[in-house]
């Protein structure tokens, strides 16, 4: 242990002439521990609506999809698409099309997300578990016998009244033609649906209001698009690695095709959710600088306490850098200490979040997705955590300390 180091310890802990100096660093050390506890729940929260989101996501999105580079629709019998289709990775694959659409329902026109799948659909995602009639689990049913069903969101559910809405029309474009004013109805092309008396609920908006689910065949008739799809659903052998794999399929599919994980399928949306947490992480650190100048307070009494120890150990030889690096020890120590204990107590608040729910989003049970504020805490936000907070302390305090200490030793 250097001269310096040894010094700023026993200084920081030895008892002082005025215990106002033991205060002062005490606090010290408590803001940038509660800077540093206030960062790290922060950040974890943030985790925690990342991880729920994607989890909601999961019950609907494939966790991969193909989708053509260029234009909307491509041929289901691609030679590329079978390759990715047959890939070892691949243990399930199901064909969709997707496409806005109008509902005609009692006269009023609804613009609706169309999303035609074949019989696999369940075997790429989860959407068996979000199926309900309101009362029991719902039945996914898409068609019988020459009958075309409709599962739509709950959202949907609402603007129609009803699960059970009977026989309903849905419009779309006629493919390559203008709409023909003096007579509209010759411009659409006109199918009828069924209801299933099934919905979905994603909790999600964009899904639960827009999206109406069908088979691939009534929407492939709807939209004239015989033998076309918009993309294909992915799901991999359990226990590949699915970045690797990935990479691979897009390897395969070259230029013409995009494959997507579900963190790319809705990157708008965590691509808001990480800007967010920046901003959140870059306010935190403002208020982590705050909190570091009062180290700066702590360490200018600790020099005017010490002036007399600064010319005994100039008397005995000690040089200007040594004495200096004493205070700056000191001050660093204090960060150090803040830092470690606002990690443990950041730590140990999240555990109490996840185990209790300390947190709630309001007293009555049900009202959210779930009831208290989720936290999901990452190795990475901790480092990242305590890095920021020991850089900033460490460069806060670095000149002030310098300035002060060198003008009583030259004093």
């Amino acid at each position: 242990m250097s001269l310096s180091l040894f010094i700023s310890r026993r200084y920081l802990f030895s008892k002082k002439s005025h215990n106002a100096i033991n205060i002062i660093s005490a606090i010290s050390a408590f803001g940038v521990a509660f800077a540093t506890m206030a960062m790290l729940c922060t950040l974890s929260v943030f985790n925690g609506f990342h991880d729920l989101i994607s989890s909601l996501y999961t019950n609907f999105d494939p966790q991969l999809e193909v989708r053509p580079a260029k234009g909307k629709f491509v041929d289901a019998h691609d030679p590329t698409l079978d390759a990715l289709r047959r890939h070892p990775t691949v243990q399930a694959s199901s064909d969709c099309l997707e496409e806005q659409a109008m509902v005609l329902f009692v006269g009023r026109p609804v613009i609706i997300h169309v999303k035609g799948v074949d019989d696999d659909f369940p075997r790429v995602s989860n959407i068996d578990s979000i199926l309900t009639t309101g009362t029991a689990p719902g039945r996914f049913l898409l068609h019988a016998a020459d009958v075309e069903y409709g599962i739509p969101g709950i959202g949907l559910t609402r603007q129609f009244g009803a699960v059970d809405f009977g026989t309903m029309p849905i419009c779309a474009p006629r493919a390559g033609e203008r709409i023909n004013l003096s007579n509209p109805s010759e411009s659409f092309n006109v199918e009828d649906i069924r209801a299933s008396g099934t919905f979905f609920q994603v909790h999600q908006k964009s899904y639960d209001d827009d999206y109406l689910i069908t088979s691939l065949r009534f929407a492939q008739d709807l939209f004239e698009q015989p033998d076309r799809i918009s993309s294909v659903a992915l799901r991999l052998k359990p226990g590949t690695d699915t970045e690797a794999a990935k990479e691979q399929l897009r390897a395969l599919a070259g230029s013409r095709f995009t494959v997507l994980d579900r963190f790319e399928q809705h990157r708008e949306t965590f691509n808001v959710m990480q800007i967010e947490k920046t901003i959140a992480y870059l306010f935190l650190t403002f208020i982590v600088l705050v909190a570091c100048f009062n180290i700066i307070g702590s360490a200018a009494m600790l020099i005017i306490e010490k002036r007399n120890d600064i010319a005994t150990l100039r008397h005995l030889g000690a040089d200007e850098r040594t004495i200096v690096r004493i205070f700056l020890h000191e001050s660093r120590i204090i960060t150090l200490i803040g830092a470690v204990v606002g990690v443990l107590m950041g730590l140990g608040l999240c555990l109490l979040q996840q185990e209790f729910g300390l947190l709630r989003f309001g007293s009555a049970a049900g009202a959210f997705i779930i009831d208290a504020y989720p936290v999901s805490v990452g190795l990475t936000d901790v480092l990242v955590v305590l890095a920021t907070v020991l850089v900033v302390g460490f460069c806060t305090t670095w000149w002030p300390v310098r300035v002060l200490t060198r003008r009583f030793i030259r004093g």
